[in-house]
């Protein structure tokens, strides 16, 4: 009997049925949304993909996130994970990856992530943890979490990331995006980096180029 994944989720299949497993990627959302509100985005994407998106374990106004946040003198823009909160997400995505490679024969060498905002900030904390389980990840509107600014991951040299960020983001400005892209190429990861002139969310100009950054990773 396949397992069940510990998050609730979506799950979205390819547009063409596989003989034998298949690729996907594991979208995280953003703060007090929902698993359903990356669905558009994710849907753009190359349609061999089986898609699954993961709901954030608790409720937070009319919809979910991945931890609370600390923010040192109340300042927003020097916020962090609550590191307790972090980890308990950090351990049930992981956990709902392996389930979900069994439940729906993916491909484990053929994994990405895309998060977008926390879950973007998730997706480049688990990529430094356990960086051999990525193919690819796509980061929109997030940073590098202070946990893991000093990590020397092995084994994630080369992994592409794509980083997109906006130059009119208040809430995660464009700069914490960017040092987060320089972390990574130090780290070795082969990134692209883009800012747009944007706020808080995933423009058509970024989304196009999310899509063709995918495609030319599965080409």
């Amino acid at each position: 009997m396949p397992a069940d994944l510990p998050l609730e989720h979506v799950h979205v299949e390819p547009d063409t049925p596989t003989d034998g497993p298949a690729p996907a990627v594991f979208v995280l959302h953003g703060r007090g949304a929902d698993e359903e509100d990356l669905l558009p985005v994710a849907q753009r994407l190359p349609g061999e993909l089986h898609v699954i998106s993961l709901r954030a374990p608790d409720r937070l106004m009319g919809g979910y996130t991945w931890y609370e946040i600390e923010m040192p003198d109340g300042d927003l823009h020097r916020s962090q994970p609550n590191m307790e909160e972090f980890r308990r997400s950090l351990d049930l995505v992981s956990e709902s990856i392996a389930a979900a490679i069994e439940r729906y024969d993916l491909a484990p060498d053929e994994i990405g992530l895309l998060g977008f905002s926390q879950g973007a900030i998730t997706s480049l904390s688990l990529l430094c943890e356990q960086p051999e389980r990525f193919a690819w990840v796509v980061c929109l509107h997030g940073y590098l979490a202070e946990s893991h600014e000093d990590s020397t991951p092995e084994d994630i040299e080369d992994t592409p990331v794509f980083v997109g960020s906006g130059t009119a983001d208040r809430i995660i400005p464009s700069e914490r995006a960017e040092a987060a892209a320089d972390r990574l190429r130090e780290m070795g990861c082969a990134v692209e980096s883009h800012q747009y002139d944007s706020a808080h969310g995933i423009g058509p100009d970024e989304l196009a180029d999310v899509v063709n950054w995918v495609e030319t990773r599965m080409a």
